[in-house]
C-alpha cells in the first residue's frame, strides 16, 4: 500500500496560485510554488512533469472549480444578490497590489496565446457565465430583479464590471478593490431594467 501524500495537488495548485500572483508565469519556477506548498522542487517534478505541467494542471483545476465560488456563496446566503457580492469580496481579496493583478493578467496573456491554455481559459469563462445566470435567474424569482431581466445580458455585464472594476483600480491604485467593485455592481443592478 502507498503511503498518503503528505500535500495534496490541491494544496500544491492552491500555492501555484499565490506564487503566479507573486511573480507571474513567465518568470515563475517550481522552486517558488514548491517554497508556497512546503515541498521541494522535486515532487513538483514528480507529480506534474514540469512548470508547463503544473501551469496547465492550475489552468484545469481553476476551470474545473471555477463554479466553486458562487455555489459556497449561493449555499451561505439567502439573498441571491448578497451571494453576488460575497463572490465579489472573494475575489476583490485576491489582489493586494496593483503587481499582484498584473502578475495574474500575464497568466490571462497565456491563456490567450496559447491554444493548450485558452481550452481551460474558455471552460472557466463558460462556467463563470453559467454560474452567474443561475444566480441572477434566483434574484429575478425571488424579486430582487425585476421581471423581464435579460439574464444572460446581464451575467455578461457582471463578468465585464467585475474585470473592469478590479482592472480599473490596478490602474489608478485609488481605494480599496473590494469596495470599488461593490460600487461598481450595485451601479450596474440598479441600471438593470
Amino acid at each position: 500500500m502507498s503511503r498518503p501524500r503528505a500535500t495534496s495537488d490541491t494544496e500544491m495548485l492552491t500555492a501555484t496560485a499565490r506564487a503566479i500572483g507573486a511573480h507571474g508565469p513567465a518568470t515563475l519556477t517550481l522552486a517558488h510554488v514548491a517554497a508556497e506548498a512546503g515541498v521541494s522542487p522535486a515532487t513538483l517534478s514528480q507529480r506534474f512533469g514540469s512548470k508547463r505541467g503544473l501551469l496547465l494542471a492550475f489552468a484545469a483545476d481553476a476551470a474545473a472549480d471555477a463554479a466553486a465560488p458562487y455555489q459556497r456563496a449561493r449555499a451561505a446566503h439567502d439573498s441571491p444578490l448578497a451571494a453576488l457580492h460575497a463572490v465579489a469580496d472573494e475575489f476583490a481579496s485576491h489582489m493586494s497590489a496593483p503587481e499582484e493583478m498584473a502578475n495574474h493578467l500575464s497568466m490571462l496573456q497565456l491563456d490567450l496565446a496559447d491554444p493548450e491554455f485558452r481550452v481551460h481559459a474558455a471552460a472557466h469563462a463558460r462556467a463563470v457565465d453559467a454560474a452567474l445566470r443561475e444566480l441572477l435567474t434566483d434574484a429575478v424569482a425571488g424579486g430582487e430583479l425585476p421581471c423581464g431581466t435579460d439574464v444572460p445580458r446581464l451575467a455578461r455585464a457582471v463578468q465585464i464590471t467585475t474585470y473592469g472594476s478590479l482592472l480599473r483600480w490596478a490602474l489608478t491604485g485609488d481605494g480599496d478593490p473590494t469596495v470599488l467593485l461593490h460600487e461598481d455592481l450595485d451601479h450596474l443592478l440598479r441600471r438593470t431594467p
